[in-house]
């Protein structure tokens, strides 16, 4: 008898491969089979039928900083009328990383990366403010990155 999946959809082993790859996104398909009890093709299967669900992605990471974005902004904005049309505006600007819809004093927030105070400036004053149904915005710099995880659903 196979042991129920549990509601989130992973079970313990796949849980454990996903917490490897986060770990390393090179690590081997050997190497994780040997941390959960599997055979390289059976970690194989398994990491493509993960990809195929949409539960998780391998990408390159990197840091902002490194790479000649020296600035990064939340920035919060406040629309009249409907919110998707400036949502998908946002997530459709290079510099914008990441936009949730959200309930709350602000209607959307976008995270925004930039090389410099002037091009977030640029950003923010001008393509942001710029678009139709935005009310208002307020930007939030970021001083220093204090924690950044990927682990969800693994613990």
């Amino acid at each position: 008898m196979t042991k129920p999946r549990p509601r989130n959809g992973l079970d313990d082993v796949s849980k454990t491969i996903v917490a490897q790859l986060q770990e390393d996104g090179r690590r081997s398909y050997a190497t994780i089979g040997r941390a959960v009890g599997l055979s390289e093709a059976a970690v194989r299967q398994r990491v493509q039928r993960l990809l195929d669900a949409g539960v998780m992605q391998i990408v390159a990471v990197t840091d902002p900083v490194q790479v000649g974005m020296g600035r990064q902004a939340m920035v919060g904005v406040r629309v009249d009328g409907p919110i998707q049309p400036v949502a998908a505006a946002l997530a459709a600007m290079p510099e914008v990383d990441y936009v949730v819809i959200t309930a709350g004093s602000f209607d959307i927030l976008a995270e925004v990366v930039a090389e410099d105070d002037d091009q977030l400036l640029e950003i923010t004053s001008t393509r942001i403010r710029g678009l139709a149904g935005v009310r208002t915005t307020e930007t939030l710099v970021y001083l220093k990155l204090q924690k950044q995880i990927y682990t969800w659903g693994t613990h």
